[in-house]
């Protein structure tokens, strides 16, 4: 998912939303004012009366166009963005007429719903020919494109690579073309993070040579599509693009690209922020505490992996002693946990008296909520470890890194540090494949008992 598709998607709502309400103004003073003299005004209809009914009709058009598929994420050309524009405003006027209609009551002016409905299709339209322009012209400065390899050398590679060599509108950055996949896995093989795409345009590609090249991309958070002849491309039920008149297939890693990316930080934001405000004078008791308890500071700032394998500090309630991390080092033979690159030590002599209850509790792990809020974490996902953690990873368990870490997660509910490693990051890839708003709500909900218990508690 491209950041400049993302982020050009996301504001066309409140553009089109922006541009229905300035249609339904223009039409009002058009009618009472510019025609006021050459056609008499028999109803009055009262200007802030009449703002409170066009806003909830531009909420219930934004509606409508939602359903009629002028929200998806990606490129779409804008003729056809035209006929949705067209259809989604003749439906929301048409339910609108009837609405009125059913409910008997008198409409001032029929001009205002005529002028309000022609207004409207130029205005949307206007507003998207301005974010496809500014779009078209940020991706020719060069700003927002994908750094992107084509692998394979076959005439549909080959078609592919010159369109978008020539053609930066459709936000791609060739940095290289490789003739097979083993010649491409062996050249990036130590510069994958400098990869955001990768095509494959050989049909021809052998499924074994097509299942490498896809554990490859999943395991550094690339994205992955591939070039399909006509009669895949009529079997696929995923996302596709054509360039170059060839048919280009996506397979997403996650349903939270897209619009559930920004849904899920809506919710993050609007969570976290109430969360630390209702909790700050928890927060206040259990900085008290840990002052009386142990010498040192309130909060400890430590060292995580995120998404796309970016470190970032992960703040948490100090629940050891000073120079808990290098005492590490000397309890290694003590760990409990040899089934992955995980830490666990029963009776942690590095852990403070308070520190064994706020651990317990998961009290300590409540200024996350801070990582949540500026957009480092999430309240769900999989777990943040440690780039020494990081560093022992498994080919497959480098799917982890492909969205935010969260402060509680689906392994955190079903077993927690009682689960083997392995068990963990399939339960967490699982929940990364199969994301839904109501998945998070159902796993924020479980987490609470689960703490309360003060079962399986690492």
């Amino acid at each position: 998912m491209k950041k400049a598709e993302l982020f050009f998607t996301a504001i066309l709502l409140p553009i089109d939303y922006l541009m229905v309400v300035s249609a339904g103004l223009l039409a009002y003073f058009l009618r009472f004012n510019a025609l006021a003299q050459l056609r008499p005004i028999i109803f009055e209809l009262p200007f802030w009366h009449y703002l409170g009914i066009i806003l909830l009709v531009a909420l219930f058009s934004i509606i409508v166009f939602a359903f009629n598929g002028l929200y998806r994420i990606g490129r779409q050309r804008f003729s056809r963005e035209l006929a949705k524009i067209f259809f989604g405003v003749t439906t929301a006027v048409m339910l609108i007429v009837l609405f009125v209609f059913f409910q008997r009551t008198l409409f001032s002016s029929r001009f205002i719903v005529l002028m309000g409905w022609l207004l409207a299709i130029i205005l949307v339209a206007l507003g998207r020919f301005f974010i496809h322009l500014a779009r078209l012209n940020i991706y020719k400065l060069g700003r927002g494109l994908e750094p992107t390899v084509i692998v394979g050398d076959g005439p549909f590679a080959r078609d592919i690579l010159d369109q978008l060599i020539k053609e930066r509108g459709f936000g791609y950055r060739i940095i290289d073309n490789s003739k097979s996949v083993d010649e491409f896995i062996t050249r990036w093989q130590d510069r994958a993070q400098e990869i955001r795409v990768v095509i494959l345009g050989d049909v021809t590609t052998t499924n074994q040579e097509i299942y490498r090249l896809v554990n490859f991309c999943n395991e550094h958070q690339i994205v992955f599509k591939y070039v399909v002849d006509s009669y895949g491309a009529l079997l696929t039920n995923i996302k596709s693009e054509t360039i170059a008149g060839v048919p280009v297939i996506e397979i997403k890693r996650t349903a939270l690209d897209g619009w559930g990316r920004i849904i899920k930080r809506f919710f993050d934001i609007i969570i976290s922020f109430l969360a630390l405000i209702i909790l700050s004078p928890l927060f206040l008791i259990i900085a008290v505490i840990i002052k009386l308890d142990s010498p040192g500071p309130i909060f400890v700032k430590l060292k995580r992996v995120g998404c796309r394998n970016q470190c970032f500090p992960v703040y948490k309630f100090r629940s050891m002693v000073i120079g808990a991390e290098k005492m590490k080092e000397d309890l290694m033979s003590y760990n409990e946990r040899g089934d992955g690159p995980l830490f666990k030590m029963q009776n942690d002599p590095r852990v403070t008296r308070f520190g064994k209850f706020i651990r317990k509790t998961s009290l300590d792990e409540l200024p996350q909520l801070y990582n949540v809020l500026i957009g480092q974490m999430s309240l769900v996902g999989p777990r943040p470890h440690e780039p020494q953690e990081v560093e022992r990873y498994k080919s497959n368990h480098k799917q982890l890194l492909t969205i935010k870490p969260g402060i509680t997660g689906l392994a955190q509910i079903s077993g927690r540090s009682n689960l083997t490693f392995d068990d963990e990051a399939n339960l967490d890839i699982y929940y990364i494949e199969n994301w839904s708003l109501g998945y998070d709500g159902q796993i924020l909900i479980k987490t609470l008992p689960v703490v309360l218990s003060k079962k399986n508690v690492a």
